[in-house]
């Protein structure tokens, strides 16, 4: 029963440390902001695709469908806050406007 316990403690151990390792935060310059998909009478809102670089990584992060949005709130070439977290994601704009995204693509920086 103690063997069992400690096999236990440490596949915990490393599955704790894999799922925090995936996590980043801080803030970068908003490279582009492109729409995504297409808007039909079912899908009402705009889904937008955005490009920003951290980590010597590009990425690109997409809204959700159900997110409704103005692509005015976010400023290309201006400040941007993330929050990545595998493929999950919230980016902040500078005029305080937060909206959740799934990482689509990443690519290593040139």
């Amino acid at each position: 029963m103690r063997k069992f316990m400690m096999v236990v403690m440490v596949v915990l151990m490393v599955a704790l440390a894999v799922s925090a390792g995936n996590k980043s935060k801080g803030t970068t310059t908003l490279k582009d902001l492109q729409p995504a998909g297409t808007v039909n009478k079912d899908n009402k809102n705009q889904m937008y695709d955005f490009m920003f670089t951290t980590n010597g990584n590009d990425y690109v992060c997409r809204t959700n469908r159900d997110t409704k949005m103005k692509a005015t709130d976010f400023i290309v070439g201006d400040q941007l806050q993330y929050q990545l977290d595998g493929d999950e994601g919230k980016v902040k704009g500078s005029g305080g406007k937060e909206v959740k995204c799934k990482v689509v693509r990443v690519q290593k920086a040139s």
